[in-house]
């Protein structure tokens, strides 16, 4: 088993966070939130992306990329 660490936050935001996780072990469930908040920011990102680029830049992004993928050689 690993180490264990002690994160000292205020009773109110334990005693919600202690409601939410429910029978899951803390570190399981902390390391759920974290997921989950990781994959917010990358959907936000990609969202973005999808705002600034047309279909057009996606496609030359696409293009170079395959073309940097076949031309590419380690010597």
């Amino acid at each position: 088993m690993g180490r264990y660490s002690t994160i000292s936050v205020p009773e109110k935001i334990k005693q919600a966070l202690e409601k939410n996780k429910g029978e899951k072990e803390w570190g399981e469930y902390l390391m759920e939130l974290y997921n989950k908040a990781d994959m917010e920011k990358r959907r936000r990102a990609l969202e973005k992306i999808g705002e600034i680029l047309s279909e057009e830049d996606y496609k030359h992004m696409k293009e170079s990329s395959e073309r940097f993928k076949e031309e590419f050689r380690l010597r």
